[in-house]
């Protein structure tokens, strides 16, 4: 697998990107329970409670995407919908409907776990008023579906995820599916992202 400078500056910019917010309202609380003490500072620690949290989610789920853990024969579907129930649960946008005990990574390539995690991301993305992610199992295949008012990929995402796209072309919002496609190819899996239909996105992976 190879990523080059340009792709690698891009993840990075997205990951922190994504961890900015809660990591600054963690900051933002600090600073105020500093001025005003603890007396006063119910508020600041509930926020500060809410943003760690949702820092945590986001870089377990970073950490199943792409880092090495993602591999791990231990880690299952259910862990997978774990990490992202506890994302979706801090906001309400989005949620899941599936059933993680239907979805087995029993004779499917080293790291369909990390693959999955990489589908979901892929369809939370076309997803830009909320909605519900599904997974769902089709033959020797697995289909992420998201589905919500609007629901569909954003331009060019087909050609990032096909790694048909040159990397002047990349910016931090295409280097997902970029990177997915790269981790897709190395580890045996094939994607197909369908086009959208009556609100809903396929994400195939085989």
């Amino acid at each position: 697998m190879t990523l080059d400078i340009t792709a690698l500056e891009f993840l990075a910019s997205r990951i922190c990107h994504d961890l900015i917010s809660p990591v600054g309202a963690v900051h933002n609380g600090v600073e105020f329970l500093e001025e005003t003490g603890l007396s006063d500072g119910e508020e600041a620690v509930g926020l500060i409670a809410h943003s760690a949290k949702q820092a945590a989610a986001r870089l377990q789920i970073f950490r199943l995407a792409y880092g090495a853990g993602g591999r791990d024969p231990s880690i299952k579907p259910a862990d997978v919908k774990k990490a992202f129930d506890e994302l979706f649960g801090m906001d309400g946008r989005v949620k899941q409907d599936w059933n993680a005990e239907q979805i087995s990574a029993d004779g499917k390539p080293e790291g369909f776990c990390k693959i999955l995690t990489c589908g979901i991301m892929m369809a939370v993305e076309c997803l830009p008023k909320g909605g519900t992610i599904s997974v769902s199992a089709k033959g020797s295949g697995t289909v992420v579906t998201a589905a919500g008012p609007d629901a569909a990929p954003r331009p060019t995402v087909k050609e990032a995820l096909e790694r048909k796209i040159s990397s002047e072309k990349l910016d931090p919002r295409l280097v997902h599916p970029y990177v997915f496609g790269l981790l897709a190819r190395e580890y045996g899996f094939s994607i197909s992202l369908l086009p959208s239909i009556n609100g809903k996105v396929e994400i195939q992976l085989s």
